[in-house]
């Protein structure tokens, strides 16, 4: 993460000190410009340092949560300060007073938010469902990051899920930031999920290798430790492939694809092949960790009346409601339709940095119901 933006850092935290330094503080004692300049100067060594670890996040994350939380308190309410000071001096008593709101915002979101959670309730009819599924109950979490994640969460997440009696508990990915070893700690909790037709899992992002400086080898065994450390958990992990779930003589069919994503993110996602075999009379719930596959491949190119993703977090920061990145009309939070087609975006229950004000992480209960 540091290594990968450090002159981005650096710029942010050196333009902002030189500006605000030169123009305000020229005439001040020597002792007081060094108290100014210190700080700044102590996170640009941090950052340096901390970008000497090649992989996406240490392994130890305190280190790198500190700095971000430092950085966040003194470097951001200064650049926010340089650019509200451009439009004079009103532009600058603006850029101070929202100095305090900033810091609540992160110090909520890092000893507060992230610690909440809320169990989220939502219907959905269709016509097609098969009769019998009327009442269906589907239990989602997603992107739970074990890496950062905080065990009483995990424990309260577990627990709020069980009490549900779920007919099917679904989990949409990243399930680490960046190594199996991160699932370890947490296996006999997750292994007590239990749901009447099981638990099911597809891969996200963050698990597959593409976060670590490893060899290829090392890469591969990862990935594959991923999957089976899942597997050991009695967790049925579906990598582009679908099971059918039987009441009486009638079905649906629960499919999975691997991480379908765009850009940087992995695009491993087989529709086709995740849907082998199904005709389009059926009824599919697909689990799809990336929401933009929605629009891209699941709409175009199957029947699927609802799919199932996480990925976004609800970008850990929403205002009453609102997730900024929505501004981009893109899927972020919650329940989208085109027709009788739906997708609901899970705002997950953790993130690599653990911070959430406003998207509270969430464990969502889906109830099925026939038109």
């Amino acid at each position: 993460m540091i290594a990968k933006s450090l002159i981005l850092f650096l710029l942010l935290i050196l333009i902002p000190d030189l500006y605000l330094g030169i123009r305000y503080l020229r005439k001040r004692s020597w002792w007081q410009q060094v108290l100014w300049y210190l700080p700044g100067l102590l996170l640009m060594i941090a950052a340096i340092r901390l970008a000497r670890d090649h992989d996406f996040v240490p392994d130890d994350m305190t280190y790198l949560n500190l700095f971000l939380l430092v950085w966040g308190l003194i470097a951001v309410p200064k650049a926010m300060v340089s650019l509200a000071s451009l439009c004079g001096k009103k532009g600058l008593k603006v850029g101070l007073a929202l100095v305090p709101v900033l810091w609540f915002v992160l110090l909520y979101g890092s000893f507060v938010g992230n610690h909440k959670m809320e169990v989220k309730h939502v219907e959905i009819a269709f016509e097609d469902l098969p009769a019998s599924f009327d009442g269906y109950r589907i239990v989602q979490f997603s992107d739970i990051h074990l890496g950062s994640m905080d065990s009483t969460l995990m424990q309260m997440a577990v627990d709020s899920m069980n009490a549900q009696k779920a007919d099917v508990i679904v989990f949409t990915g990243d399930i680490q930031n960046k190594q199996p070893k991160e699932i370890l700690p947490f296996k006999e909790m997750l292994s007590s999920l239990k749901a009447k037709d099981g638990v099911f899992s597809v891969q996200g992002n963050h698990d597959y290798a593409g976060y670590t400086d490893v060899s290829p080898y090392e890469a591969g065994y990862n990935e594959e430790m991923t999957v089976a450390y899942q597997i050991q958990m009695d967790w049925c992990v579906l990598m582009n492939d679908h099971r059918t779930i039987r009441r009486g003589e009638e079905s649906i069919v629960l499919a999975g694809m691997e991480n379908d994503g765009e850009g940087r993110f992995p695009e491993k996602g087989e529709i086709n092949y995740a849907l082998w075999g199904v005709n389009r009379q059926q009824f599919v719930v697909m689990l799809e960790h990336d929401p933009s596959s929605w629009r891209r491949k699941i709409l175009s190119h199957s029947h699927t009346q609802l799919t199932l993703s996480g990925h976004t977090h609800g970008m850990q920061f929403e205002l009453f409601g609102w997730a900024p990145l929505s501004i981009l009309k893109k899927e972020v939070d919650g329940l989208y339709h085109i027709g009788p087609r739906y997708l609901y975006v899970s705002k997950g229950l953790g993130g690599v940095v653990p911070f959430r004000f406003g998207a509270t992480p969430e464990v969502v209960v889906i109830t099925l119901r026939k038109k």
